[in-house]
């Protein structure tokens, strides 16, 4: 517990300056951490399969590609470069016929990389341009994350009786969760309302933030159920304590994409 909280003490004291700045060392420092996670993701992947280094190589090239495309505009909205994701479909899947082994690269390794490489590079894609688009939005996201992870633990460890999904993540309770979805939209909607819009409706805000709150915790359980799949306990050890970059994020990948998708309706 001691080295949890020292490296995330850190790791505050590191991203907090960064993303309150919000320019070139911003943009440097996500790209720097979705390097990082895709190297987590295609080592996992490794552990049944060791990946040819080509495809290593394109997959770096490809998620760089997705993170500098795109919308450059500070209006969030929906943006997909179609030349990018033709080629990422081309650049995996080609390679299956020119390798013409099953046992070094198949097409089952193709979609898992086109799905694994495209997933990851949205995510950070949105990470940036919802940053540049407002400070105090991201920062609204990340409340809800951390909030709800973090009192999903403590209730967990102090109330916790009743297991989530003990196959895919025997530490969740279904207390720890109620107890950290609730803290998640209690201060995630003051913030909203006192600091980004105070005039939005109360009701509609807390409603986007279980929306939210729930779906962080799906992202947690579904990457939780990748690592189980692949038989390894966490991504990396890059966070003591805590992990890799993609065991701390996934709750805020899947708050992000779940924004994006809720946002057009409310």
């Amino acid at each position: 517990m001691k080295t949890r909280i020292i490296s995330a003490f850190v790791a505050l004291l590191i991203f907090i300056p960064i993303f309150i700045d919000g320019g070139l060392i911003f943009d440097t420092a996500i790209f720097i951490v979705a390097m990082l996670g895709l190297k987590e993701f295609l080592d996992v992947k490794s552990i049944k399969k060791e990946l040819p280094i080509f495809i290593r190589l394109v997959s770096y090239i490809m998620i760089a590609l997705i993170l500098l495309a795109g919308n450059t505009s500070r209006t969030i909205h929906f943006a997909l470069d179609f030349r990018v994701i033709a080629g990422l479909f081309l650049t995996y899947l080609i390679p299956t016929v020119l390798y013409h082994d099953q046992k070094i690269y198949s097409i089952v390794d193709a979609l898992e990389l086109i799905g694994g490489v495209f997933f990851l590079g949205i995510a950070f894609h949105l990470l940036l341009f919802v940053r540049h688009a407002s400070l105090a939005l991201i920062i609204y996201l990340f409340l809800i994350s951390i909030f709800t992870d973090t009192f999903a633990f403590i209730a967990g460890i102090l109330i916790g009786k009743t297991k989530l999904l003990e196959s895919i993540s025997p530490k969740k309770t279904i207390e720890g969760m109620l107890i950290g979805t609730c803290m998640g939209i209690f201060i995630s909607t003051w913030f909203y309302i006192t600091v980004i819009d105070t005039e939005a409706t109360l009701l509609s805000i807390a409603i986007t933030g279980l929306f939210l709150s729930i779906l962080g915790q799906f992202g947690d359980l579904i990457f939780s159920a990748m690592k189980r799949y692949y038989g390894t306990k966490d991504f990396s050890n890059i966070m003591p304590g805590h992990g890799g970059i993609l065991d701390r994020l996934d709750s805020i990948i899947f708050i992000l994409m779940g924004f994006m998708f809720f946002m057009t309706i409310i």
